[in-house]
């Protein structure tokens, strides 16, 4: 079984999938991608999809579950490079892609997840400050 590579750089881990997804290889990437997560700390997830020709449901729906886990373990997933044909094949799956954000390439990812970083980082500060005003 082929396992897909997942890269640290920086904050970010990255999933550059360049075989064709079996339905053991989606799961090994769902197991392999949750234990990196938390052993790096990591706070984005972008995932690759530029190799990818086909998707079928299922690897759609592990897309849908690698991000509910990325959120889950504080982690943001993006999905990148899609093409075409796959976009068109996911709709007409049926398949949203629920809570995973979508850019064109993996710069735009990472400047996708560093926004939602500082979005995050704003609440955080808006919320303690909200919570300082109210104890006063």
């Amino acid at each position: 079984m082929e396992r897909v590579p997942i890269l640290k750089i920086g904050d970010i881990l990255l999933v550059s999938i360049q075989v064709d997804m079996s339905d053991q290889t989606a799961v090994q990437l769902q197991e392999d991608l949750a234990e990196r997560i938390v052993a790096t700390g990591c706070h984005g997830v972008i995932i690759d999809l530029t190799a990818l020709d086909i998707v079928d449901s299922f690897v759609g729906r592990m897309l849908s579950t690698i991000a509910s886990i990325s959120k889950v373990l504080d982690a943001e997933t993006v999905v990148v490079g899609m093409r075409p044909a796959v976009a068109i094949t996911l709709v007409e799956l049926g398949l949203s892609l629920n809570g995973i954000r979508t850019a064109l390439n993996v710069e735009r990812g990472m400047e996708l997840v560093a926004a939602s970083r500082a979005d995050d980082w704003d609440d955080a500060a808006y919320d303690e400050d909200t919570e300082t005003t109210a104890k006063a």
